[in-house]
């Protein structure tokens, strides 16, 4: 490398203000003083010669063109950087170290938790780092050790491990089905209170894949477990895994026979960490939780 190269300090700050939009944001993330940020994004400029950066607009900083094609290859060295932390954290034989793990919103609130607990008290060395998003953080850049995907993965140097399929259905509280009227069949939900999405378009294709006729959402939000939330508070009629569904005695299926739908769910990590102890502790754990909770939903 060129002994002249932006160190990873530079990038580490570029990442950090493409991440939160500021120069102050930037700064509070990585402990840092805005000044110093604001050096560091003036040393990378200087250092690679290709102009500003960023340009000053009334919500921040807006990444110039060069910024957007830098940004990817910032972001991907910040994972590395986190790997390798997560690497030398202890010994690859030890029960011990760092496992980040990545999963969607509603199986890291709702499911997770208690597997960790789990998990903690028969591992208390082992430290786990939860990295909540519906996308599929991506393994071979190592955004994530491990990660629990409801899709199949197609990359071949992933390790993967089906764990069956949960079964989703249309729930309601007590109360809200106490004031609403009946419900015999599919044409009475257009009387009736749905929750669903807003913008995310492949969660709605899939939805109307599955019932081309459902009503209009009288509440829409991307967030599940704002959806989730919703359903239990009473507002009206929403999905809801089986198993997460059945620990309340107060939700009760609608339409149980009529709106079948399946969600498949995959444990995966990349081949190459098959062989750290702590990963594979942690790859069982979830194996085993995770099954648990499918069974759940299929009782």
């Amino acid at each position: 490398m060129d002994k002249n190269s932006p160190g990873w300090e530079l990038w580490r700050t570029f990442d950090a203000v493409m991440r939160e939009g500021s120069l102050s944001a930037a700064a509070r993330a990585l402990g840092l003083t805005q000044p110093t940020a604001g050096r560091h994004i003036a040393e990378l400029e200087a250092a690679l010669s290709a102009g500003a950066l960023f340009t000053r607009s009334a919500r921040g900083l807006r990444p110039t063109d060069v910024a957007r094609a830098l940004a990817p290859h910032a972001k991907a060295m910040a994972a590395s950087a986190a790997a390798l932390v997560r690497a030398a954290s202890a010994p690859t034989d030890a029960a011990a170290g760092v496992v980040r793990i990545s999963a969607s919103e509603v199986i890291g609130a709702e499911v997770l938790p208690a597997i960790l607990a789990t998990l903690n008290a028969a591992y208390p060395d082992l430290t786990v780092e939860l990295l909540l998003t519906n996308r599929s953080s991506d393994l071979l850049r190592r955004d994530a050790d491990l990660a629990i995907r409801m899709t199949q993965p197609k990359q071949q140097a992933l390790l993967a491990k089906s764990i069956g399929h949960i079964r989703l259905g249309f729930y309601a509280h007590l109360d809200y089905l106490a004031r609403s009227a009946p419900i015999a069949g599919a044409a009475d939900l257009a009387n009736h209170a749905l929750i669903g999405f807003d913008r995310d378009t492949a969660s709605l294709r899939a939805i109307n894949a599955v019932w081309p006729d459902l009503p209009s959402f009288s509440l829409r939000t991307d967030n599940q477990l704002a959806q989730i939330a919703a359903v239990r508070a009473g507002f009206g009629i929403g999905v809801v895994q089986d198993p997460i569904a059945r620990r309340d005695p107060a939700l009760r299926p609608v339409l149980r026979d009529t709106f079948i739908a399946h969600l498949p769910v995959w444990i995966v990590m990349h081949e190459d960490l098959r062989s750290t102890h702590r990963m594979r502790i942690v790859f069982d754990a979830l194996i085993e939780g995770l099954k648990a909770h499918v069974v759940a939903g299929a009782e």
